[in-house]
């Protein structure tokens, strides 16, 4: 069952720009990544990590995943990479404020989902029975 009224509010939104449809559908795909937003919770919870440190936090990413991650992170400005003249070389990632402000608007759908837990697990059980 749709809510007509937040249906009809979300249709009332202004038509935007192209130029900031391309930047809003070129973050969704940065984001829509499940290793992004891994590596930002792990930022967030944690503060400044190493390398390796968030290798072993982010269970299953290879290397050069998330080193390709980190890097498309730090282009987006999401992170900075921070590097220590010391041997063996040192680097550090923390989330800039780029970073943290997705962060906190990503807990948008943390709590989405914590409060229709029940109503999404219904619909998949409702479904699962139909294709059953």
């Amino acid at each position: 069952m749709t809510d007509k009224s937040l249906q009809d509010r979300l249709m009332g939104i202004p038509e935007t720009d192209p130029e900031l449809d391309r930047l809003v559908t070129g973050i969704i795909g940065r984001v829509a990544d499940k290793w992004t937003m891994l590596l930002i919770e792990i930022l967030t919870e944690r503060g400044d990590c190493r390398f390796g440190e968030l290798g072993r936090a982010c269970e299953g990413i290879s290397q050069k995943m998330l080193t390709q991650t980190l890097r498309a992170m730090e282009r987006d400005g999401l992170v900075t990479r921070t590097v220590y003249p010391v041997i063996p070389p040192k680097v550090v990632y923390a989330l800039t404020d780029l970073g943290l402000g997705l962060s906190e608007a990503f807990c948008g759908v943390w709590k989405w989902a914590e409060a229709n837990r029940e109503r999404i697990m219904d619909a998949r059980a409702d479904y699962a029975a139909r294709e059953a």
